[in-house]
């Protein structure tokens, strides 16, 4: 496939993690940031394996973009790379392989790890929750003293007319 050549010049500068499968799914070649998503005694073996046993998916979007010849995209989905004790976020996006005349050899798989974007999405929602109900219990707390305070005016304007009445007996 000599579109693993072209990957491999390029490797060094793409960011993102990708990896190139054949068409069983079998991953052929990746870059040093698919690497670093397993253990080293996994990453050795990787040549070895299917895209479903070094990152199982509920969704098989390898074998999807290759029988539909499409490009597939799924942002945001929870993978776990074997051997991995993190859960990591990842947009993904695979895109079929094709020969000249249109049969599809395989795919490039490219994972962009967005795990501190959704986390920093996550608390940022959480702390506009928290904001929320802060506000709203301000709100409550405005509310209930205002009514304190017209009840109070209501009965210093009361005391006020008594003392006009007082005064006025007292003159006349």
């Amino acid at each position: 496939m000599e579109l693993t050549d072209a990957f491999k010049q390029i490797s060094d500068v793409v960011i993102d993690a990708y990896f190139i499968t054949d068409a069983e799914g079998r991953i052929l070649d990746y870059n040093r940031a698919f690497f670093a998503f397993f253990s080293r005694a996994v990453a050795r073996k990787l040549k070895t394996m299917t895209v479903g046993e070094a990152i199982p998916m509920e969704r098989d979007v390898v074998s999807e973009c290759m029988q539909t010849g499409r490009h597939v995209r799924l942002d945001e989905i929870p993978i776990r790379a074997k051997g991995a004790e993190q859960e990591l976020r990842v947009i993904l996006s695979a895109i079929p392989l094709k020969q000249p005349d249109g049969a599809v050899t395989g795919s490039l798989v490219i994972l962009r790890n967005v795990t501190d974007e959704a986390m920093i999405q996550v608390k940022y929602q959480e702390m506009l929750e928290t904001e929320a109900r802060e506000r709203e219990r301000l709100v409550e707390q405005i509310k209930e003293r205002t009514g304190s305070l017209v009840d109070a005016n209501e009965l210093l304007l009361d005391l006020q007319r008594e003392l006009m009445e007082y005064k006025k007996g007292i003159r006349l």
